[in-house]
């Protein structure tokens, strides 16, 4: 008899109670993964791994070549595995399935090998062939991968996580033996920030930077209590009862996706957006791309295809309070910095 795989129940993205901003920058990311990824921030407690878990039940499935390691894409050359590009062009027929979005959970204590994957070197000297073992960075792609206390990780890792995210590669190099795989993955990292917080120089490279606080309202808190434990008495019937709204809120990011390359923003508005990040200090030219991304992405997921300045407000801070070099007297707080300047220069 075929065991059949039991799946975790996931509690339905729509039916979190607020957390605006962090859905907000999960959306946006998925629409258009070239934002960089989320480094999301806030006390323990605050169903920051629930809302990233709930996430990957948006996304449509993907097609990928059968028994491939990498999720190959089987139309897309960018990514696709060598073996598989071989195959084509040897004209060798490829079996194309199915599966659903990728996510993986990167654990605290993953070292570099289980990350990257290993090679085999006695392997590869005995028999002459490139023997790979692929880590998690394989089985990421075309996915997202969630790292859970970001800030704890050792800081070469997250440089080797943030490297693969932005170059969609990933190559590990072991005794002049050399493989490279596709790595193309949307990074969401979270953590609490009495733990500590990432290097600027690191912090700086993810797309955005959510911030989770604890709900203070009493009868806020109470409605996430009761909807967790909804959920927790029958999963079916509460995913049940948000099905609708996930089918929705799906389309709406299926369609923002195809919609992306139409968006138009304006060079005024450019302009204003270099002006912000310039008035702020931020260093290089990631925070101005960014924020140019993220505005087009909101567009696209509004259905709409012109980016106006209240766009912009709406993900400026999300973007840029990252970025903005700490001074340890200056009192007021990051996001109103942000915001201030941007009310400044854009008149509003």
């Amino acid at each position: 008899m075929s065991k059949k795989t039991v799946e975790r129940p996931v509690f339905p993205f729509t039916g979190i109670v607020g957390q605006e901003e962090m859905k907000l920058s999960l959306i946006l990311n998925v629409i258009d993964p070239k934002i960089g990824g989320v480094m999301i921030m806030g006390d323990r407690g605050t169903g920051k791994s629930t809302i990233v878990r709930a996430l990957v039940d948006l996304l449509p499935p993907i097609d990928v070549v059968e028994n491939d390691p990498y999720n190959s894409d089987p139309y897309d050359t960018e990514l696709m595995s060598d073996d598989v590009l071989d195959k084509l062009k040897n004209n060798q027929e490829i079996s194309v399935i199915q599966i659903k979005t990728p996510m993986i959970d990167l654990p605290l204590g993953a070292t570099e090998d289980r990350v990257c994957g290993t090679i085999d070197i006695e392997k590869a000297i005995s028999e002459g062939k490139k023997a790979f073992e692929p880590g998690l960075l394989a089985q990421a792609n075309r996915g997202i991968l969630y790292v859970d206390e970001v800030n704890l990780l050792d800081d070469h890792l997250v440089d080797v996580l943030l490297d693969s995210a932005a170059s969609g590669w990933n190559t590990v190099e072991r005794e002049g033996i050399s493989i490279c795989h596709p790595a193309k993955f949307i990074l969401v990292g979270s953590g609490n920030p009495e733990e500590g917080e990432l290097r600027p120089q690191l912090l700086d490279r993810f797309g955005m930077h959510a911030q989770i606080k604890t709900v203070k309202d009493p009868g806020l808190r109470v409605k996430i209590v009761q909807q967790r434990e909804l959920f927790e008495r029958n999963p079916k019937d509460f995913k049940l009862k948000y099905q609708a709204e996930q089918d929705k809120l799906m389309e709406r990011i299926v369609n923002a996706r195809k919609n992306l390359k139409e968006i138009e923003i304006s060079y005024d508005l450019l302009e204003k957006i270099s002006k912000v990040c310039s008035e702020l200090n931020v260093d290089g030219l990631r925070g101005d791309m960014v924020t140019s991304r993220a505005a087009k992405a909101l567009v696209a997921f509004e259905n709409r295809f012109e980016v106006t300045p209240k766009d912009i407000f709406t993900i400026i801070t999300l973007c840029l309070r990252h970025r903005l070099r700490k001074d340890p007297l200056e009192s007021i707080d990051s996001g109103s910095k942000v915001q201030e300047t941007f009310r400044n220069i854009f008149a509003i």
